[in-house]
């Protein structure tokens, strides 16, 4: 064992691969991503904010094993500048992404009633009720119409704010805090505004639910700090990425509408298979490039020996679930979307205690919007043509930011 730890100390690590914010458009994988998974699957980067160099895990295994190893933690991200990708880094009080166990747990339980199987379940009906009202609009004005600003923002939008238990008289505003803090055309400032008018809203509700019986969010937290639980400062924390988190919904739908709409024999398959549409979206799912670079570092608690290198302790590690994704030892062939393949190992929603709280609401709604816009518009296409899409830049989630499509 000393001979072994001596030669991985003394191994020269990596470089240190400079890796920019790019602004890529459609479905490309981003190329500096694809040449440092051919380095190795264990690299070195330096990202445009923050300080210092991370590791970097590409390949699948490694990324199941320190996403679900108590030895690399979240919460000490928040006490140091790591390298990121933000340019702003301002983590809450109760933010779930930052907790490590046994805190973790506490926090996710106080609200994970609402986002269970059975609630996703009776939920369904309502959102199918509430996407349709939003394609009546769309065929009642006529075509060509952005399906981004008609459907696939507001349908997730509102879909959360009925988990939430967001009041009909308070919906139009903080739909609206919403918009401008996911858009990329108000600029920082505008968006700082929105997210402080949404938290100041979020500690008001959080505090008027305290003895509210409802089965939504806030009224779970409302309970929750009641009874000593959680502090109200967590529950905010927690409630706020909860409250924006349809932003996911919208750009990974759209970025799968863009494929079926720009290959012809993928959308003949999900008009011809309904009975395989999951099948296919799981697959679209594990071949979208959904994010920009890489999410949340993590920071090795003790010294770890990974993929022949030692990483120690205090040393910040990314994971990327894109690059896993495209694992070919998981995934054979993985660049070519194959609706045939059984891809549901797949990490877009994450992996180990971190799993994406809201996945089998993610899911149901992804389902609902692409059936319901393949069935009710049955000529739909692109109005004039890829080239007319325009594409979020300078973002951390990837997507159409418009979907200008004709029927």
């Amino acid at each position: 064992m000393t001979q072994e730890t001596t030669t991985l100390t003394d191994r020269t690590p990596p470089p240190v691969r400079d890796w920019p914010a790019l602004d890529l458009d459609g479905t490309e994988f981003d190329p500096v991503l694809a040449e440092l998974m051919r380095e190795g699957p264990l690299t070195r980067i330096r990202l445009p904010h923050g300080e210092g160099w991370a590791w970097l895990a590409t390949r699948y295994e490694d990324v199941k094993l320190i996403t679900n190893d108590p030895r690399f933690g979240r919460a000490e991200v928040t006490k140091r500048q790591v390298t990121r990708m933000a340019p702003h880094f301002k983590p809450r009080p109760g933010s779930l992404a930052f907790a490590d166990q046994p805190d973790h747990n506490r926090l996710r339980r106080a609200v994970a009633g609402a986002f269970t199987v059975g609630a996703t379940k009776r939920l369904r009906p309502r959102a199918q009720e509430m996407l349709d009202a939003l394609v009546d609009g769309v065929l009642r004005d006529g075509p060509p119409a952005d399906l981004v600003e008609r459907v696939l923002e507001p349908f997730p939008i509102a879909v959360v704010s009925e988990v939430m238990g967001v009041p009909d008289a308070d919906r139009e505003r903080v739909h609206s805090w919403t918009r401008e803090i996911i858009s990329t055309s108000g600029g920082v400032e505008g968006a700082e505004r929105a997210k402080n008018s949404l938290y100041g809203w979020i500690t008001e509700t959080v505090r008027a639910r305290a003895q509210a019986p409802g089965e939504d969010v806030y009224s779970l937290l409302g309970a929750a700090v009641a009874r000593g639980e959680v502090a109200e400062e967590e529950a905010v924390g927690l409630a706020g990425p909860l409250q924006i988190g349809g932003e996911a919904v919208t750009h990974n739908s759209g970025q799968m509408l863009y494929l079926l709409l720009t290959r012809p024999e993928l959308m003949a398959r999900m008009r011809d298979r309904p009975e395989e549409r999951g099948a296919v979206l799981e697959e679209l799912l594990r071949y979208i490039p959904h994010r920009s670079s890489v999410g949340l570092a993590r920071i090795a608690r003790e010294d770890v020996e990974l993929g022949g290198h030692l990483l120690r302790a205090g040393d910040p590690v990314y994971v990327s679930y894109l690059a896993a994704n495209r694992d070919p030892a998981v995934f054979p062939d993985p660049d070519r979307v194959d609706p045939g393949r059984d891809a549901g190992a797949h990490l877009s929603f994450g992996n180990g205690p971190h799993y994406c709280t809201g996945a089998v609401l993610a899911r149901m709604q992804t389902e609902l919007l692409i059936g319901t816009l393949l069935d009710r518009l049955p000529g739909l296409r692109l109005a004039g043509g890829p080239g007319q899409v325009a594409w979020r830049h300078r973002t951390m989630i990837r997507g159409p930011r418009t979907l200008p499509c004709a029927w």
